[in-house]
């Protein structure tokens, strides 16, 4: 039993044998606590300052409208310049944007406009930033069939943070301030600084994809998204779970006040419980040995997370809203990192950024859209209905991926053939 146990774990982490992909883990595991420490404290400092829902889902609208705007745009720039020097100059901005944040709530300076503006600074730089970390895991490991595990495990360490930092958030907040949080936040950007400098990238290719202009870049990229029906289908289905189920969070300070009558502890628990959901999903996913049958775990989850958000919507019961919050956030999370797992596995070198691109305009990019219309129908009805009409839709959408299924499986036969992950008879 031992003996299993071992080989087991050892094929969950077997990533992290390779150097550059273990201080890439360690250095984002801290930024990723240190980005939930400042999401929960800006939101609870928004709605502390307005009572507003509607300012609620602006907030969050702004922290990653950049995102839509520029991601897919990210993605070709991507494909176009050296990875490393791109993340010292997006941590070293984001590093000034939390110091400006901290320095304005320790002051007691802070108004809404401040969060908004900094929160558009932080969603901008984040644009370019998440396809340049999004494309560099082939880099990371000198195994390429050591991939999809680098990605599962870079999943169960943004998850393992969001059960952290949204409980250590909801302690500091309760004890100290706002404050904190942000100071915390501009501290880990500093160890993502550090891990980048001691990794070496010996296997990472000079600029590509300058042969073209930046716009048929882009078109060569879209077409590839929106004409290979495996990629359509998944991109879609992640938009929409964007959309309807990622708002959860941003809203999510009206039922810890109105709904259960806490304070900043009890939001912390919920998306804590939301994060250890995640936290559970993506270590399955990491503990899986290739992405076979990730069609079906895609289809099941996405059904999981939008009928649990909209039992949720009406729930009273604090115990039960916090299982339910489990499925929620281990659901979209282990369809969003399932997706993005065979995504990045079947794509092109070539195309790798571009693709990492268009994926984090469905995933991020989408979501101050679901999060401004959320706030919106939170603010003329109310979050249960908002929660409740997202919930149902994303259930419906889950539907549409599970009769589209066998499509997509005759798609990537032949690609799952020429990897090896499938064998030739099949």
């Amino acid at each position: 039993m031992n003996a299993q146990l071992a080989i087991s774990l050892l094929r969950t982490f077997r990533a992290l044998k390779h150097r550059n992909f273990r201080l890439f883990f360690i250095g984002q595991g801290l930024s990723m606590m240190g980005t939930w420490l400042q999401q929960v404290a800006m939101g609870w400092l928004t709605y502390r300052l307005t009572g507003s829902a509607w300012l609620l889902g602006v907030v969050a609208f702004c922290a990653n409208i950049g995102i839509l705007l520029f991601g897919t745009w990210a993605g070709v720039l991507a494909d176009r310049v050296r990875r490393r020097r791109a993340l010292y100059l997006t941590q070293s901005l984001m590093l000034a944007q939390a110091i400006v944040l901290t320095v304005l709530t320790a002051l007691d300076q802070v108004q809404v406009w401040h969060l908004i503006a900094l929160a558009l600074w932080l969603g901008t730089v984040s644009a370019f930033d998440i396809p340049v970390r999004q494309s560099l895991y082939v880099y990371l490991v000198d195994d390429r069939a050591d991939l999809p595990n680098a990605i599962a495990l870079n999943s169960f360490m943004v998850n393992a943070a969001r059960v952290v930092g949204p409980a250590l958030a909801g302690l500091l907040l309760a004890v100290v301030s706002e404050a904190v949080c942000f100071a915390l936040n501009a501290l880990s950007f500093v160890a993502v600084i550090f891990a980048v400098a001691r990794m070496h990238f010996p296997r990472e290719p000079g600029p590509a994809a300058r042969a073209i202009g930046w716009w048929s870049s882009w078109i060569e990229g879209f077409r590839y998204v929106s004409q290979f029906a495996p990629a359509r289908a998944l991109l879609l289905l992640v938009a929409v779970l964007a959309w309807t189920i990622a708002p959860y969070s941003s809203l999510m300070p009206i039922f810890a006040k109105d709904v259960y009558g806490g304070g900043p502890h009890t939001l912390g628990f919920l998306l804590a419980a939301a994060g250890s959901g995640a936290l559970i999903s993506t270590a399955y996913l990491a503990s899986r040995e290739n992405i076979r049958g990730l069609g079906r775990v895609i289809a099941v989850s996405a059904t999981i997370c939008g009928v649990a958000l909209a039992a949720f919507a009406y729930m009273s019961v604090f115990a039960i809203a916090l299982v339910l919050m489990v499925a929620v956030g281990g659901g979209v999370i282990l369809a969003a990192a399932s997706a993005n797992t065979i995504l990045q596995t079947i794509v092109d070198d070539s195309l790798r950024g571009r693709v990492a691109g268009f994926y984090t305009l469905a995933f991020l990019g989408i979501a101050p859209l679901g999060n401004l219309a959320a706030g919106a129908v939170a603010e003329r009805l109310s979050a249960p209905a908002a929660f409740a009409i997202n919930g149902a839709i994303a259930t419906l959408a889950a539907g549409w991926f599970w009769r589209y299924l066998p499509t997509i499986r005759g798609a990537l036969r032949s690609t799952y053939q020429q990897l090896g992950i499938i064998s030739p008879e099949r």
